[in-house]
Order: C-alpha cells, then structure tokens, then sequence
C-alpha cells in the first residue's frame, strides 16, 4: 500500500477512527499490528511469513541471548540470529546478483556454466527491518537494553506500518517504551502529523514525480549523445528528485506516527545544505548512517586503531552501504566515492589539526571540506556547501545508472567529453529543473539548523493556513501518483 493512494487515505482514516474509540490499549495494540500487517499485505500476502519469522525468531533468540551467560552458547544464538536475518536479506536481495556474478567468473576461467536464472521476487522494504531487528539482537548480546517482555509489543515494534517498508529504521528504546502505555495525539500532534503527511505528500506526488522524474528518466534512458547542459540538468532532477522522494516517504512515515501519538526519529536534515561529507551522511538518511556508525563501523575499531584501519574501517562502511543500496555493482562504486570523500575530509582535517598544534588557530568547522574556514563566515560556507552538492551530484551518477555503461556516457556528457550533440530537453524542463533545485538548495542552506515542527508554530496562523492550503490544492489538481517510492526497491 502506498502513501501517495486514495487506498491508504481510506486506510488510515479507518485506523485514526479506531485508534481513537475507547477501546482497551492491548485491543488498541492488536488493532495497529492487524493494520500494520494488512498494510504490507498489500504488495505480496505471503511474504508476511517472512515478517512472522523474523519477528519470532529474533523475540525469543533476542531475550535468551539477554539472559545467557555462556560465552559459546551466547555466540551461537547471535550466530542463529544473523544467519536468519542476513540469510534471508542476501537470498532475496542478492540470490540473483551473487549468482550472476559466479556465473561470469567461472565463465572467465573457462566454464561454460549457464544456469537457469532465478525467479526471485525482492519483499519490499526487506532492507529496512531486517536492520531494525537486528540492532535488537545485537543489543541483547551486548546488554545496552533489556529484551522486550511482551511478545505484542515486540510484533508491533517491527511491523509498524509507518516505519514498515522504508524507514525510519528505529531501535527497540526508541519505539518499544511508546507502546507499553496508552496513548493518542493531542490536538497539536493531530495537527502536526496531519501537515507533515500533506507535506511529504506534496514533495513525493508534485515535486519528485510531476516535476523531475520525467527528465531524470529521459537523461537517463537517452540512447544518443548527449550536451553537457541536459546530462547536468538530468543528474539534478534526480538529485531532487531521490531527496523529495525518499525524505517525503520519510516524513509521511513521522506524520502518520504522530497522528497516532507515536514520535519516529528524525531521518533527514536538510543534507544538500552540508558543509563537507561527514556533515552530509549526518543529514541524510541519518538512521542507517547511525546504524552502519554504531554496528559496523565502531566494532570494526572505528578510529580507535590508528589511520590507517580507521581510513580501511571507513571505506569498508560505505562500500558495504552501498551495497545495502541494491544489488549492483553500481551501488558499490557509488559508496565506494562517498568513502573517497570522506578519506580526503579526514585527510584535510588531520593535516588542520596538527598545524593547529604547533600554530594557534581560531576555531574550526567541523565535518569541513577545509576544516578552516570558520562558521560564522556564512558566505563561505554556503560556497562548501555548493562544493558539497556538485561532488554529491557526481557520486548520483551511479546510484541511478543501471550500468557502468550508462553512468559513464551521463558523466562524460556532464564534463564536455562527447562531441557536439543535440539537444534532448526542451527549454521549459531545463526551466523547470533549475529553479525546483535552486530553491530546494536555498531552502536547504536557509533551514540548515531548523525542524518543520519548530517553525510552524512561529508563523501567524494565516500564512500557515494559506501555505497548507496549497499544498492540499495543488495534491488535488495532481491526482493520485501511481508511482512507488524509490527506496521500496532497497
């Protein structure tokens, strides 16, 4: 079931209606795992089982890993765990990818191996909680938290249809606490949550599907040379388009929660407004950026075994994040250059700091392509910024390509290498795509250090109804998108 139907409306009017009634909260509970599991029903009925044996296995592997006090015993069950939760993730995401690969190698040393290919169907949002309950296993071997004392609760905290499919990927002290007392929204939460699914609505219906994605697919699909000026405005549609795709999901997921009287963690911050790439992945899609810092990153040692493990620590994150992206070696790369930039931040931050030691220095910015440059100079931030945007426009290059083939004809036409090619966009999509990404990097840079929900209440009552008005209308005049968000794919 997607947000950006008429289906879900109805959906979730039904579900606010009965949330709402005096029921009991366990008979409440139970009414939110049945919509919950309804929810993701709709794409494909049996891969409920999966969600079924995730959720069991992990419930009860998770609270004998809690009380287990044998080292070996202990290691195994969180073994039982990884292998049911990355074994299912590398069979239905990677089957096929895994196969193909070995495929090629074993024709490249001479074998002439041609299996049948594998039908295999991906379940939406596998990516997603399959992460979410894996932290708790993790937890429960480490001891961070207690294990989950109602099985209920525990259902409820991996299948909660907001959060379900695409985010946001929320731990167990996050969600779990929530549902262990009665609760619905006030009238200010109702409101909040009801303008944050207009908004995310408004940037996944109107700005990523009805305004860029058109010229992203045609950029993207060209077959013909292409001049710099469409490869670039192409790149750029996809840019804005990827960020009102996926953060519209994301806040339709937070204002459907709160509708209910459920806070979700907060999964982008204005990224395209980030000063250097540390700054960047700690604004967008800043719950798996977290995931991949505390549960890969940090027990790979971190930064904690000198610079040379912490610049292979690095890498190996992002390339494995990028991988988590898709199966594709595309994916790969595009992770991979995210770990090149981040190692020449780190590079350029080092060198910052041990002259800083011998030369007294003002104060420096952090997560800074050049950490010297001081914040309170806005100017110059806001041109690292723009720096930040073009090299992040390159590393998009692969993540939308379906092939190296593609993404090195797109890159080679963004910097002039093809010879004289006609012109493949009209005048009003290159209008289109400039000003929609102007304004969203201005936007961006203006709200860097701002929350939605902090400057709502600071406009007078009238400018916020206008502005909601709006919104509704144009949705209106949009009709229903049919288009599935980009991460259901992940």
């Amino acid at each position: 079931m997607l947000f950006n139907s008429y289906t879900f409306i109805v959906f979730f009017i039904a579900i606010l209606i009965l949330h709402n009634l005096p029921f009991p909260w366990k008979v409440k509970k139970i009414n939110l795992l049945i919509a919950s599991y309804i929810f993701y029903a709709a794409w494909n009925p049996p891969f409920i089982l999966l969600l079924w044996l995730s959720t069991v296995v992990d419930f009860f592997v998770g609270r004998a890993l809690y009380t287990q006090n044998n080292v070996a015993k202990k290691r195994l069950l969180l073994v039982v765990s990884l292998i049911g939760n990355l074994g299912m993730l590398c069979f239905f995401k990677y089957g096929g990818f895994l196969l193909e690969n070995f495929v090629t190698l074993a024709n490249a040393v001479g074998l002439n191996f041609h299996p049948a290919k594998p039908n295999i169907i991906l379940p939406a949002g596998i990516s997603f909680y399959t992460f979410t309950t894996l932290c708790y296993t993790i937890d429960m071997y480490k001891k961070k938290s207690e294990p989950v004392r109602s099985m209920l609760d525990f259902s409820l905290f991996v299948t909660f249809f907001p959060h379900l499919v695409a985010g946001p990927i929320v731990r167990p002290p996050q969600l779990v606490p929530q549902f262990e007392t009665p609760r619905t929204a006030n009238r200010q939460q109702l409101m909040q949550g009801l303008f944050l699914l207009s908004l995310g609505l408004f940037m996944k219906v109107v700005l990523a599907d009805s305004m860029l994605s058109s010229t992203a697919n045609d950029v993207f699909n060209a077959s013909d040379k292409l001049p710099a000026l469409d490869a670039w405005m192409g790149v750029l549609a996809f840019s804005g388009q990827i960020f009102f795709d996926f953060a519209g999901y994301s806040t339709c997921a937070i204002g459907a929660a709160l509708c209910l009287g459920f806070v979700l963690p907060q999964n982008f911050q204005y990224p395209y407004a980030a000063i250097g790439f540390s700054d960047f992945w700690r604004r967008w899609h800043i719950t798996l950026s977290s995931w991949l810092r505390d549960y890969l990153y940090i027990p790979l040692g971190g930064n904690r075994k000198g610079k040379l493990r912490t610049y292979f620590n690095l890498m190996l994150t992002m390339l494995l994040g990028g991988l988590w992206h898709g199966a594709n070696w595309t994916f790969v790369v595009w992770g991979g250059l995210h770990g090149f930039y981040l190692w020449a931040e780190k590079i350029f931050k080092d060198r910052a700091e041990s002259k800083s030691s011998l030369i007294a220095e003002p104060a420096v910015m952090q997560a800074s392509m050049i950490p010297t440059i001081s914040l309170s100079k806005k100017w110059n931030g806001f041109l690292y910024a723009l720096l930040t945007f073009f090299l992040v426009n390159v590393t998009w290059v692969f993540f939308r390509a379906s092939t190296f083939t593609k993404a090195w004809a797109v890159l080679k036409s963004m910097f002039g290498f093809v010879p004289k090619a006609d012109p493949l966009l009209t005048t009003l999509a290159i209008i289109k795509v400039s000003v929609i990404v102007s304004v969203m990097v201005i936007v961006h840079w203006l709200m860097r250090n701002s929350k939605v929900l902090e400057v709502i209440p600071k406009l007078p009552w009238w400018v916020l109804g206008i502005f909601w008005a709006m919104l509704i209308l144009i949705l209106i005049w949009s009709q229903e998108s049919s288009s599935s968000f980009i991460y259901f794919q992940f």
